[in-house]
């Protein structure tokens, strides 16, 4: 088992997992409905359920540069937007550089540090590669530009993922515009929403929500912010509403509350549903604490939202019947303020509520329903400082940091340490999960991870 903040060598492999998932496809060959396709294949950010689970995932435990490696392909440009899944097909996105060098410069931007300078022109690019072999099936440039802020050191042009609902393929890149293509490749419209102004020019990432025919896209920044939705099939604006907002990085969820979807955006003054079909808001709640990265996650009626910059914050919201100010009051089921996360989101899975302390190797454990903490916090052995967001399937998690080790906890009372991993790149992204298959998007390759002995 793991102990709290004991640093520990690794436990035997020894694994409870259902029936392999394989395939999206039902045992007498047919294909499934749609929603159930998405719920086996990764659609989105944070997976088809938006909380980092693959339910019908079961990747492998273990892998290295030379073991449960079913490909591993060079990654043209740089990009942190994690991978998306849909059918055979894994679609990214990317910036690359262009032309010839330009005299260094940085955004003038007050407080701005850490930054990467503008030394080039960029092609922004999104392109599709097999399941099967690694395979860059099309490779689709839809701009191409001089950025006005390149982000922090450690950030990209290319930082928001896609979304897919199997027909439509959705990319923002912020400034670089909003663009909906078939899975093809080809575009079916695009949108241009001016220049994002980022909190110490420290680049964009927010990714695009998409349900039932509405894509939205959060827009904090610090000029006007605002939340916006679009017709996924005509690109047609369908409303606008502004944003009492600075600069936040979380990507909105949509969630059914009372037979109604409401649109859910975590910021810096206040957590907000909004409802889908107008962008009224519904409810709000305050105290988070500023620069929101972490995306939230629902469930089981709740919604949970964290951040950590100048305060460490968390929230767990009550949905049915929310209406209006909710601060303070009966609506808000629990709250913390040790431990929190900054830039992995939580990861929602079984009833419990996984985070890391800010962007350490710490994790905390609590029952989503009560904000129990069960056991721990645990110091996770050979994990540094992480970026991507912890994923889960098959009754385990996989925490990725920085420098591309992988650790695997079991999903038990009492984690227990499966395997360390060990990659030879440095991964920023957060994992994808489809069936067998676990994705992590490096600096310079793209690896397709699964079990050797459970192939097709």
């Amino acid at each position: 088992m793991l102990r709290p903040c004991v640093l520990l060598l690794l436990a035997p492999l020894l694994v409870a997992s259902p029936a392999s998932a394989g395939d999206p496809a039902r045992p007498d060959g047919s294909t499934p409905p749609e929603a159930d396709a998405a719920a086996r294949f990764w659609p989105q950010w944070r997976g088809p359920l938006a909380t980092g689970v693959a339910p019908f995932g079961d990747p492998p435990v273990s892998w290295s540069e030379t073991e449960n490696v079913r490909f591993k392909i060079a990654l043209p440009g740089k990009g942190h937007s994690s991978p998306i899944v849909w059918g055979e097909r894994i679609f990214l996105t990317t910036a690359v550089p262009v032309g010839d060098p330009l005299p260094p410069r940085y955004a003038e931007v007050p407080g701005a540090h850490d930054n990467l300078p503008i030394t080039h022109r960029y092609e922004l690019v999104v392109f599709a590669v097999s399941r099967r072999d690694g395979t860059i099936l099309w490779q689709r440039t839809v701009r191409r530009l001089l950025p006005h802020e390149m982000g922090h050191f450690t950030a990209s042009l290319a930082s928001a993922s896609p979304v897919t609902d199997g027909d439509g393929l959705y990319v923002s890149f912020g400034s670089g515009g909003i663009y909906a293509l078939d899975l093809d490749g080809e575009i079916r419209w695009h949108k241009d929403l001016g220049r994002m102004h980022t909190k110490h020019a420290h680049g964009e990432g927010s990714s695009p929500a998409l349900y039932e025919g509405t894509l939205i896209v959060n827009w904090d920044h610090e000029g006007d912010s605002f939340l916006v939705a679009f017709d996924a099939a005509s690109g047609e604006e369908r409303w606008r509403v502004p944003r009492p907002e600075p600069t936040s990085w979380a990507t909105p969820i949509v969630v059914e509350v009372e037979g109604k979807p409401q649109v859910i955006v975590s910021g810096t003054e206040r957590v907000r549903g909004y409802d889908l079909a107008s962008g009224a808001v519904i409810w709000a709640c305050g105290g988070m604490s500023g620069n929101v990265v972490a995306s939230p996650v629902a469930a089981d009626g709740m919604v949970f939202a964290g951040s950590s910059y100048e305060k460490q914050a968390m929230l767990a919201i009550r949905l049915a019947g929310a209406r209006g100010e909710l601060t303070g009051g009966e609506h808000v089921a629990w709250s913390r303020r040790k431990g929190t996360p900054y830039v992995p989101s939580p990861l929602l899975y079984d009833g419990s509520l996984y985070f890391l302390r800010h962007y350490q190797g710490i994790l905390t454990r609590v029952e989503a329903a009560s904000g129990v903490e069960r056991g721990g916090p645990y110091r996770l052995p050979g994990i540094r400082s992480v970026y991507a967001s912890p994923v889960a399937a098959a009754g385990r998690i996989y925490v990725t940091d920085r420098q591309g080790t992988t650790l695997v906890l079991s999903h038990e009372d009492e984690p227990r340490v499966l395997a360390l991993n060990r990659l030879d790149d440095h991964v920023n992204a957060s994992a994808a999960i489809a069936g067998r298959d676990l994705y992590l998007r490096g600096e310079r390759f793209l690896y397709c991870l699964t079990d050797a002995t459970a192939r097709d």
